[in-house]
């Protein structure tokens, strides 16, 4: 490939047994690790890991899996933006997680990091890279919602002032509910089809980004455990996770492009909640912790 993505799946398999140990220690309940292969003859070819932790103290589901496929042709959610590599060869590897706690206070968060390489006939191999973080909470804190921002900003500052305010507009715009006039939650960084600063400068942010998440979630998850919550709570959790399955399903490129190529569904849909609920037309009363995370926090805002 010219570039070296051995590398990059070397970082993204330790990254994912660093991010996975620290589940099994904050929660007390060891993950199952389930390695998978393609088989011969399947549309992908290539293998993978999948780790979720299912019904702990702390994470009601946890679930994080690395990739690496190669695949015939790229599918339409890869190329939209790239239409001269349409129908290319490709290889792709990403870990992509989504924790969903079991206390309300405790916010949902979701993260990816990947690279993607096309291998168009006669022609140089395009590789580019994608990911980032963003933050889901239930009850609203300003301080949680600030901290995970500051992190996401001091992992991208040595790669340019520019690419904090681009990448939080961009997850801004991109985890909106288009359907519902709503945004999934505070926010963070998103990018995709990077490749601007070169092979070696892309995947250092790659690497960035990937190392900051333990730093960016752990402390918000430490703070807000313990919070006593009753079925009012508990309810309110489980309705807003109705907004993130939407969203999945609905608008989310990498669940578009694994289930276009062929992937693996049990892989692809860890990132559903174990349990979410729906209302017809349900609206907070004024005044109330519920109201305030329409207000203050399911809006594009500056947290900086």
């Amino acid at each position: 490939m010219g570039d070296d993505p051995k590398a990059v799946g070397d970082y993204l398999r330790a990254l994912q047994q660093r991010i996975m140990d620290a589940v099994e220690v904050a929660d007390g309940k060891a993950c199952v690790r389930d390695a998978w292969e393609k088989a011969p003859g399947e549309t992908l070819q290539g293998n993978g890991l999948t780790c979720i932790l299912e019904g702990g103290e702390l994470f009601e589901r946890a679930g994080c899996g690395f990739s690496q496929v190669r695949g015939p042709k790229l599918p339409p959610s890869a190329t939209q933006h790239r239409p001269e590599l349409a129908g290319a060869p490709f290889e792709a590897m990403g870990v992509s997680l989504v924790f969903h706690p079991r206390n309300p206070y405790v916010p949902t968060v979701h993260m990816n990091v990947r690279m993607l390489a096309a291998l168009p006939a006669g022609g140089e191999p395009v590789c580019w890279f994608g990911g980032g973080m963003d933050l889901t909470p239930y009850y609203g804190f300003e301080d949680d919602a600030v901290h995970f921002h500051r992190s996401c900003h001091d992992a991208l500052a040595p790669f340019g002032d520019d690419k904090y305010p681009r990448f939080k507009t961009w997850c801004d715009e991109y985890f909106y509910l288009k359907h519902r006039d709503e945004q999934r939650g505070v926010g963070g960084v998103f990018f995709d089809d990077f490749s601007e600063l070169g092979f070696e400068r892309s995947f250092a942010m790659l690497r960035a980004v990937g190392d900051a998440f333990l730093p960016a979630y752990q402390p918000i998850v430490e703070r807000r455990r313990a919070m006593a919550y009753g079925e009012r709570e508990r309810d309110f959790q489980l309705y807003r996770r109705g907004r993130y399955v939407e969203f999945n399903l609905v608008w989310d490129r990498g669940t578009h492009f694994g289930l276009q190529s062929g992937g693996r569904s049990e892989s692809i849909l860890l990132s559903m909640p174990p349990l979410a609920s729906w209302a017809y037309r349900r609206h907070p009363e004024p005044g109330t912790p519920e109201a305030a995370l329409y207000s203050d926090f399911l809006v594009r805002r500056e947290w900086l």
